[in-house]
């Protein structure tokens, strides 16, 4: 709720970083969507004991925040005047989807090794 009230809530009176980074706005995506994925699949693990549904599990909470960022980007541009969907925000919040659930499958869902 809090992301989905920031991302539709008009910021124009708001001062903007002394810093003026490129690009700075994607990385804040990537980040964002990759950390929502992690927590995600942590708050919900625990109550899911077998593997295999704990695979679908993550499968489902990617497959949420890829929708959720397309959708956050299309009430952008059709709700809000002062703020633009943009498809690169769309792009930066699936990759960093992905790349939460490939730190969730390196960390939790590897094979112990026979050494």
């Amino acid at each position: 709720m809090f992301v989905t009230f920031f991302s539709l809530f008009s910021l124009s009176g708001v001062g903007t970083s002394r810093f003026n980074i490129p690009h700075m706005d994607k990385a804040v995506h990537f980040t964002f969507y990759s950390v929502m994925v992690v927590l995600g699949y942590l708050a919900m693990r625990s109550k899911t004991v077998q593997q295999a549904k704990r695979s679908k599990l993550l499968w489902y909470i990617v497959l949420f925040a890829v929708t959720y960022g397309i959708i956050i980007e299309v009430l952008q541009h059709v709700l809000t005047t002062d703020r633009h969907g943009d498809p690169l925000d769309a792009l930066a919040n699936s990759i960093g989807a992905f790349v939460g659930m490939f730190v969730i499958r390196f960390l939790f869902f590897r094979t112990p090794s026979l050494k």
